[in-house]
């Protein structure tokens, strides 16, 4: 069973942390050419593109913004055709060779999502480089994968997780805290 724990950001916090990233992607890539944004599904996608957007504001360029579905790629999930199912895996308006692909995802927590999308892009072509962008860092990495460009970092322990709610997919616009407890019975 789990529960709600505490709220680490609302509307406004999200707003500020992925203006913050904007600014950072341009001032680290010395502006916008050849970067583009590729979200991780699901809510990877709807932050990418407000990156993107922001990222208009700042500098009056919108970089192409493309979308990865990584479970093909998972190493934790069965997929019967796999081959047929990683063709499908991208939706890139763009090459990927010769890219700054900046992946966008709302939580790194093991790094095994973000192996699986750079195993996706690697399959596309060779980019120049890749940079990661989260809107949370909640630790516990199992692979040795760090992001370029984070929100907030968030300690969990290993009974919480992290519940990004965007108004694009969910009903609110948050970050909490769930608290996973095992149900006791009495």
């Amino acid at each position: 069973m789990a529960h709600f724990k505490r709220q680490i950001m609302d509307a406004k916090g999200t707003r500020r942390a992925l203006t913050r990233i904007a600014h950072e992607i341009v001032e680290r890539n010395k502006g916008t050419d050849n970067v583009v944004l590729v979200g991780i599904k699901r809510r990877g996608g709807p932050l990418a593109h407000r990156l993107a957007d922001l990222i208009k504001e700042i500098e009056g360029i919108r970089p192409p913004v493309g979308l990865l579905d990584i479970t093909p790629y998972r190493d934790d999930r069965q997929v019967d055709d796999i081959s047929g199912a990683r063709a499908e895996a991208a939706s890139l308006p763009f090459e990927v060779s010769g890219k700054i692909l900046v992946l966008v995802d709302d939580v790194l927590y093991t790094g095994r999502s973000v192996r699986a999308a750079m195993e996706a892009l690697m399959d596309r072509g060779r980019p120049r480089l890749i940079q990661l962008a989260v809107l949370i860092d909640r630790g516990h990495r199992e692979l040795p994968i760090r992001p370029d460009f984070v929100g907030k970092n968030v300690p969990t322990s290993s009974s919480e997780s992290i519940a990004v709610c965007l108004s694009e997919v969910d009903s609110s616009e948050e970050v909490l805290i769930i608290e996973e407890r095992e149900f006791e019975g009495r």
